[in-house]
């Protein structure tokens, strides 16, 4: 794809999330948590400020945890890479209610902007889908972005995996709140838990 059609990630995202209802959003390292914090903080938004290739596995532990509640992973290419081994085991448990979408602009964002491997011959939904993962697809405009979206709040056909191509705008970081017990006790609240 050229880089001229590359999807604005934080119209994706805003997408994603436009009526994500009672939907769980967990955020991987980096941008993806900022593009979910300026789509709107939410009580269900879980940001993973600093655990690079852990947003997958905190996302099925929370749909394995919650299975009538949509889950929903944003996170990006270089944190899907760091947790590719999380994708067999999604296709393993086969949660329904969870989905996941990277947000690929072939860069290392956090770490200087180098090529990611996915620039290169890397195929993520070509892993997703050789995992188990049988909603597995790339998404290249926002009318598929919208498609996807509609599925989020079905829990009972997933897992699903999409790869959108997005551009690799350096964007201002809007920060929610990065402390940990603060987002666990809201999330845990909004679902009628007491505080830890």
């Amino acid at each position: 794809m050229s880089k001229a059609n590359l999807l604005d990630r934080r119209a994706v995202v805003a997408e994603l999330l436009r009526d994500r209802k009672g939907a769980f959003a967990i955020g991987g390292l980096g941008a993806s948590t900022y593009d979910i914090a300026a789509a709107g903080d939410h009580d269900r938004n879980f940001y993973l400020w600093g655990g690079m290739g852990g947003a997958v596995m905190i996302g099925l532990g929370l749909a394995l945890a919650q299975p009538t509640l949509p889950v929903v992973v944003i996170t990006g290419d270089g944190e899907m890479l760091m947790g590719m081994g999380s994708l067999a085991t999604v296709a393993l448990q086969q949660p329904k209610n969870l989905s996941i979408i990277v947000l690929d602009n072939e860069a290392y964002g956090e770490t200087g902007g180098q090529t990611s491997h996915t620039g290169g011959p890397a195929d993520l939904v070509g892993v997703a889908k050789a995992c188990g993962i049988g909603d597995s697809r790339s998404i290249s405009t926002m009318a598929e972005v919208e498609a996807f979206a509609s599925s989020l709040q079905d829990v009972t056909a997933g897992p699903r995996f999409a790869s959108a191509k997005i551009d690799g705008a350096n964007l201002e970081r809007v920060l929610s709140s990065r402390d940990g017990t603060f987002i666990v006790n809201r999330i845990r609240g909004s679902i009628g838990h007491t505080p830890i």
